[in-house]
């Protein structure tokens, strides 16, 4: 398999899960403005995930298309990051997964504008853009949740017990992903992994949270092995395709 292809896919299938499960606060956000930023989010997410799978689609030269990469692969060929599945529970915990996503996000992005694939590099420097927003609108709701009542503070804490054990399978390879890194067209992502733990220490301290202190992370992120969620938001996305092969609209 194409190295470049799976890591295409390894960063579409990131943005197309969370995207997803982002759309469900839909008209469910806690207020009407926080209703559109999170939904203007889930928007850009699902945007980033189609440029990648275009570029994916033209890399395979398979006859496949973006739609076809999206919806009609099975389950273990999908290779997101394990974080991206978990539910969205309260908006704390939403609010959470997405302030940890925009760090990642913002640190890939950045090394990508510099890759020696030129389209890469592209599609990175305009996601790039809107993932530093994304950063910004979730660090201050996490200091506020933090900084706000009890309740709030009990919540957010009891959300980074729930989720910080899937933050480095963020940063897990692909197969072939050395061979990328090598002809500098991919940024080593242990590198990135010690970035995030200095932002996030920081960010931390200044959102009055104690940083969490347990090294265990859960194992398996990009295999093919997924958490028992995923199945059935993969039922929902392909519905459509499954049920009518071939439709458009």
């Amino acid at each position: 398999m194409n190295p470049l292809y799976n890591y295409l896919l390894k960063l579409a299938d990131d943005s197309f899960i969370m995207g997803q499960r982002l759309s469900a606060w839909c008209g469910e956000g806690p207020y009407l403005e926080e209703d559109i930023a999170l939904t203007n989010i889930a928007l850009d997410e699902l945007g980033q995930a189609n440029n990648f799978y275009v570029y994916a689609s033209r890399v395979a030269d398979n006859g496949k298309s973006e739609d076809d990469l999206a919806f009609l692969r099975y389950e273990h060929e999908y290779l997101n990051a394990h974080l991206t599945e978990l539910p969205n529970e309260d908006y704390a915990q939403t609010i959470l997964k997405v302030y940890i996503f925009s760090v990642y996000q913002k640190l890939m992005y950045e090394a990508l504008s510099n890759s020696a694939d030129e389209e890469l590099s592209a599609i990175a420097q305009k996601s790039l853009k809107e993932v530093r927003y994304h950063y910004t609108h979730t660090a201050s709701w996490m200091k506020i949740f933090a900084q706000g009542t009890e309740e709030s503070k009990t919540r957010l804490v009891k959300a980074i017990e729930n989720v910080w054990e899937y933050t480095k399978g963020l940063f897990a390879k692909v197969e072939g992903e050395d061979d990328l890194i090598a002809l500098n067209i991919t940024p080593n992502v242990d590198e990135l992994y010690n970035q995030f733990i200095s932002i996030t220490e920081k960010d931390f301290a200044d959102f009055g949270l104690e940083y969490p202190t347990d090294h265990f992370m859960q194992p398996k992120s990009r295999t093919g092995y997924h958490t028992e969620y995923f199945g059935f938001m993969l039922c929902e996305l392909q519905y459509m395709q499954r049920a009518y092969p071939g439709c458009t609209w």
